[in-house]
Parts: structure tokens; C-alpha cells; sequence
């Protein structure tokens, strides 16, 4: 058994040798195999690449996030509950352990507590911007459906709480694999409505990043089919608005984004798992399937090297095209999401003041 093992990985590196030497060298040589390639309508080929880290227009700190190595994670493959708990309590640690020092970085508190019944955090600034003492933005964080449990998901609410002097509430809804879909938006849409008990909604904003991002487009859907206020603008970063492996930088992108990865690692199998055998193209797991006439102003942020570029594009494209006022910031050689990772970066400081911009120009005093 141990001669055959032998034996295919020596056929194996000698049919990866060749290939490689037929590998163009020149221009000359790829633009006419590329040609060749591509002669006939339909599907696109391009030759394998090495993409450096850019460096113009991006800041040392984003360099750094952008030439890191992928996740140790991004194939994870659990095979039950348990798995699923130990991959989420592992990531959701270092972030839990950074919380304190992020806190006073930022110069915010952070209030557990509960709205209607569901876990929520209050993060209020030290400093509120002028005329956001009456104003409200509440916050649905990332992390696939199933990552971000607790006070892991705060550092995006925090920064802009820290960014914007904007009181944020962080909805910490239930996720799998105890609880599947519809536990994070029947979580989410339960603390809106109990907000709107206190706060007017053309005073209130929603914004969170992938999932949290998708979840704010559904949100607004469903509030539109039951007849709740809405709020007064919308920041969904770089949604996942398509669960599915359906737009084009699912392919373009993958093995390039070094965050998410590929849809096929341990992102295909959250979105299988809180889907829960239900249709991918649902608008409430997929909101670009649902109608967008009448949503509020949105702001989407993502980047060029980001999984999610399409996802957040077709949801650009898909607001505008509905009669919704849209903006989209679109970062150099950013993944997905990096935007929010490193406080430091000025990259980050540039999308959350857009954001908080966005917001003061929209909600009401």
C-alpha cells in the first residue's frame, strides 16, 4: 500500500511539473494561449496568478491584514453540535479576552442587558457627537450565522459608537447549531420592534457587517411585510445577501479573500446549518431575492479582493434600481470586511466616519 502511495505522488508531481512548464513565460506567449482560451462565447479562463499586497492608497496596517495567511479555520468541518461550539468558543475567545482594552482604546462603555427578552449590549461613547443624544443605532453583527456569541461580536459596535458619538444597541441573537433560522431575526426583529416603543424611528438607523448585513436587509423586509415602522437609513457592510455560492466573485475571488476564503470551507456549511433544509433564495436568508421598493437610505462598504464584492455590488445595484438612495465604498485590495478588523488602520477610521456621516445626514434630531 505504501509503493502505490509512492508511486501516485510520483506520478502526481511529474503531471504538476508539466504542467507548469506549459505555463507561458512571455506576454506574447499567454496573450495568444489566453486568446486560444477564451475564443468562444460563455465562460472566462484566466491563468493562475500571485497577487501582491498593494501599496498605493493602502496603509501599512491594511498591507499587513491583506498579505496575512488565511484562518486556520476557513475549512473547518464540524461534524456535530459539540464540534460546532468548540470552533465558535475558540474564535470568539481572543476576541472576548481584547474587549477591556478595546473599551477604553475607543473610550466607550458596555451595558448587558436584555430587550424584549433577547441578550442584548448598550454601548454608549463617552462623548456623543453633537444632536445624536436622542438618536439610536442599533446593530446586528457577522460572523456566518453561527461566530460572534456574547461580547465577541461588540468590536464593530464599538467603533462606531467610538467613531460616530452614537449610543449602540448590539443585538446578541440566538444562533446554531442550537438555534437555526428564524431564531436570529425573529431576535432581531423583536428588539426593533420594542425600540420603536421609545424611539422614533426616523431617529434610529440598523447597520451591521456580512451576516449582520444581510440580517439588516432582512429586517427591513420583514418589517415591510408586518407593517413596522422602518428606520431611517441602513448600513449593511458587505452582506451576505445571497447565502448561496450564486455571483461572480464566489469564483473570481476565492482563494484571494483571506478571510472567508472559498463558500465551500466552514461559510458553506454555517449557511447550510442555519438554513436548515430551507430554500437558499428565501428573502430572508438571501434578502437580494426580496423587493427593495421603499427600503431606507443605505451605505454598503467591501472591498476588491473581498468573497462578498458581488454580494454587496448586486445589492448596490438592486437598491438603486428600486428607487433607493445608495451608497457604495469599495476599498483597495481589501477581504472581507477588513475595514472593521484593526482600529488603528486609517482605512477603518475612513469607513465608520462615512458611515456615521451617512447616518448624521439621514436620521432625524
Amino acid at each position: 500500500m505504501n509503493h502505490r502511495i509512492a508511486s501516485f505522488a510520483a506520478l502526481l508531481a511529474t503531471a504538476v511539473l508539466a504542467a507548469c512548464s506549459q505555463v507561458p513565460q512571455t506576454y506574447t506567449e499567454k496573450a495568444t494561449a489566453q486568446a486560444t482560451a477564451n475564443a468562444q462565447p460563455g465562460a472566462r479562463r484566466s491563468p493562475a496568478q500571485t497577487l501582491p499586497t498593494p501599496t498605493n492608497d493602502v496603509s501599512p496596517q491594511m498591507q499587513a491584514l491583506i498579505g496575512a495567511p488565511y484562518p486556520a479555520h476557513f475549512n473547518a468541518e464540524p461534524k456535530n453540535a459539540a464540534e460546532w461550539k468548540a470552533l465558535v468558543n475558540s474564535r470568539a475567545a481572543p476576541v472576548i479576552a481584547a474587549i477591556p482594552a478595546l473599551k477604553q482604546k475607543l473610550g466607550v462603555s458596555v451595558l448587558p442587558t436584555k430587550i424584549a427578552g433577547v441578550n442584548v449590549f448598550v454601548v454608549t461613547p463617552n462623548k456623543f457627537a453633537p444632536g445624536n443624544e436622542r438618536r439610536l443605532l442599533m446593530h446586528v453583527h457577522g460572523g456566518g450565522y453561527v461566530f460572534g456569541p456574547g461580547e465577541a461580536a461588540l468590536p464593530e459596535a464599538m467603533l462606531l459608537a467610538s467613531i460616530g458619538g452614537y449610543k449602540v444597541v448590539s443585538v446578541d441573537y440566538r444562533m446554531p447549531p442550537d438555534y437555526p433560522y428564524p431564531a436570529a431575526m425573529d431576535d432581531a426583529m423583536a428588539v426593533w420592534k420594542e425600540l420603536l416603543k421609545t424611539n422614533r424611528a426616523r431617529g434610529m438607523g440598523v447597520f451591521g457587517t456580512s451576516t449582520g448585513g444581510a440580517m439588516t436587509l432582512a429586517l427591513v423586509l420583514r418589517a415591510k411585510a408586518e407593517n413596522v415602522p422602518l428606520p431611517a437609513a441602513i448600513a449593511p457592510g458587505t452582506p451576505w445577501s445571497d447565502i448561496a455560492k450564486i455571483g461572480d466573485t464566489y469564483q473570481t475571488n476565492e482563494w484571494v479573500d483571506n478571510i472567508l476564503v472559498t463558500w465551500d470551507g466552514w461559510l458553506g456549511r454555517a449557511a447550510l446549518l442555519y438554513a436548515g433544509g430551507r430554500d437558499l433564495k428565501d428573502p430572508q436568508l438571501s434578502p437580494i431575492y426580496g423587493d427593495f421598493k421603499g427600503f431606507p437610505p443605505a451605505i454598503l462598504t467591501t472591498g476588491t479582493r473581498d468573497l462578498f464584492l458581488s454580494n454587496t455590488v448586486r445589492t448596490h445595484r438592486k437598491l438603486r434600481r428600486a428607487g433607493v438612495e445608495a451608497e457604495l465604498n469599495v476599498y483597495e485590495g481589501q477581504s472581507h470586511a477588513q475595514y472593521g478588523i484593526n482600529p488603528d488602520a486609517p482605512e477603518t477610521r475612513e469607513a465608520f466616519g462615512d458611515i456615521a456621516r451617512f447616518f448624521d445626514k439621514h436620521l432625524g434630531r
